[in-house]
């Protein structure tokens, strides 16, 4: 069975870092691009990030530029997001999305984790 399993979310102040990782379990995502995505309550879901498997390619919504970095350890089969500077409006679910394109739209996503919760506080 394909998973893929967030963790790293948390309760963190503004200004505060955290690292979010997704394993891919099941099967390897070798030429898949991977990405994060994050729905903050009562919003639709946004785009945060892309990379392609082998990391030699990504992409950051701009509302993130700057301070997430999104990167992956085919070793490990797992991405992360790096979140730096963390401001009120990062408060979302954040899931991880596995897909044949790097694409900044939910459909193009053919698996999904679960979410983990990062709340950012004052």
């Amino acid at each position: 069975q394909v998973q893929l399993v967030e963790s790293g979310g948390g309760l963190v102040q503004a200004g505060g870092s955290l690292r979010l990782s997704c394993a891919a379990l099941g099967r390897t995502f070798l030429g898949y691009t991977m990405a994060w995505f994050r729905q903050a309550p009562g919003k639709e879901r946004e785009f945060v990030a892309w990379i392609s498997w082998s990391g030699a390619t990504t992409f950051h919504a701009d509302s993130v530029k700057g301070r997430f970095t999104i990167s992956t350890d085919n070793a490990k089969n797992t991405i992360y997001l790096q979140m730096n500077s963390l401001k009120l409006e990062d408060t979302a679910v954040y899931y991880c999305a596995a897909g044949p394109r790097g694409l900044t739209t939910g459909p193009s996503y053919d698996y999904w984790g679960q979410g983990t919760q990062v709340n950012v506080s004052s």
